[in-house]
Order: structure tokens, then sequence, then C-alpha cells
């Protein structure tokens, strides 16, 4: 009998500001994968690393939203603003008990993949999603073959796009007043241009 629960996958990020590259990956893993949803997860307070750019979760929450408008598929969600989560584990657990019929797909970088023994409890995560990732231009195949060998089946390398778009770039492209129109949705090219966001390091 076929496995009749929702596939759901997860895309965890800052989104500081979300760009093409994120939808680009999301859709792709949705194709590849056969997902139903793709939960756009965004982190309130990364472990690893500082917020840049001098916008709230708030704002971020909206530029995500206004990313998404219109994409049947995709959905924000802010449970880790909510419950101040910081790490995927808890994430996780708690997606599973939101969501009891789901099976989840976390999908991550291949940087991500390379320092996954580095993260909090990884043998939990892998036995509460399956990890679909993204391979980046300039990748090590037979690095991230290795790594993901190493996590077994629980891993899944997607043959997508690869997509050279950093939220980094388009932050500093503003600050310094070069175009940026075209690395972002167009909503979030006009929030970003309204409220003035990241034109401050």
């Amino acid at each position: 009998m076929a496995d009749a629960r929702q596939q759901i996958g997860v895309l965890g990020g800052s989104f500081n500001p979300p760009h093409l590259g994120h939808l680009i990956i999301a859709s792709e893993a949705q194709w590849l994968l056969g997902l139903d949803q793709v939960l756009f997860m965004l982190a309130a307070d990364p472990p690893h690393k500082r917020m840049a750019g001098g916008v709230t979760a708030a704002d971020r929450l909206l530029l995500t939203q206004a990313a998404l408008a219109g994409g049947p598929r995709f959905a924000v969600s802010a449970v880790e603003v909510e419950r101040g989560l910081r790490f995927t584990v808890d994430t996780l657990g708690v997606l599973q008990e939101l969501l009891p019929q789901a099976e989840l797909h976390f999908i991550a970088g291949s940087d991500s993949l390379l320092e996954l023994h580095a993260w909090r409890q990884p043998e939990r995560i892998l036995s509460l999603c399956r990890f679909a990732v993204a391979p980046r231009p300039g990748d090590d195949e037979e690095a991230i073959r290795a790594a993901a060998n190493r996590w077994g089946a629980a891993v899944t390398v997607l043959q997508s796009a690869r997509i050279g778009i950093s939220s980094t770039d388009v932050r500093e492209r503003v600050r310094t007043g070069r175009p940026f129109r075209f690395l972002v949705p167009d909503a979030v090219e006009r929030l970003i241009t309204a409220r003035g966001w990241y034109r401050e390091p």
C-alpha cells in the first residue's frame, strides 16, 4: 500500500533577505521529491551566526511572506521565532508534534551536510526527517558524496540547479547602492526599498 502521509519540505534559513535562490531550491526540491508543501522555516536566532543588516525577525518574516505570495505549495513557518527554538533537532521535534501525519524532508545546502556531524544530535535529526541536500556552485563532488554516504539512506543529494545567489551579496548590493532587483522577488525589492532596510552595515 502506498504511503499516504503528507510529504512536507522544511527549508530553514534566516532569509535575510529571501532571494530567488531560495525559491528555486524550494521549487526544485518540491518537484524532485514530490512534496505536497515546502515550509520556509524562519530562524529567529541562529546559534552559528550573528544576524546582519539591522532587521528584526518580524521584518524578515514580512519579507519572506512577500516572497512567497502566490506560491500555492510554499508557506512560511514562524515556529522558531514564536517558540524561541535555536536548534534544528528541536524544530523538527516540534514539527513532528504539530504534523504527526507528515513525513518531513529537511532541505539544506551542501555546506550544512558537510557540517552535520557538528550539529546538535545529528542522529536524532535523521530519525525525525529525511535530509535533502541542494548542491552549490563549486562543490567538491567527492566530498559531498562521502558526507552523504556517511549518513546512509537518510540523506539524498538532489540533482538540482546550482544557484550562486547569497543574502550576503544582496545586503551588500543594497548597502552600496548597486542593483539587486533581479536577485529577489519583486515584492521583496519593493519592501526593502520602501523601508530603507540594509542601507547600513
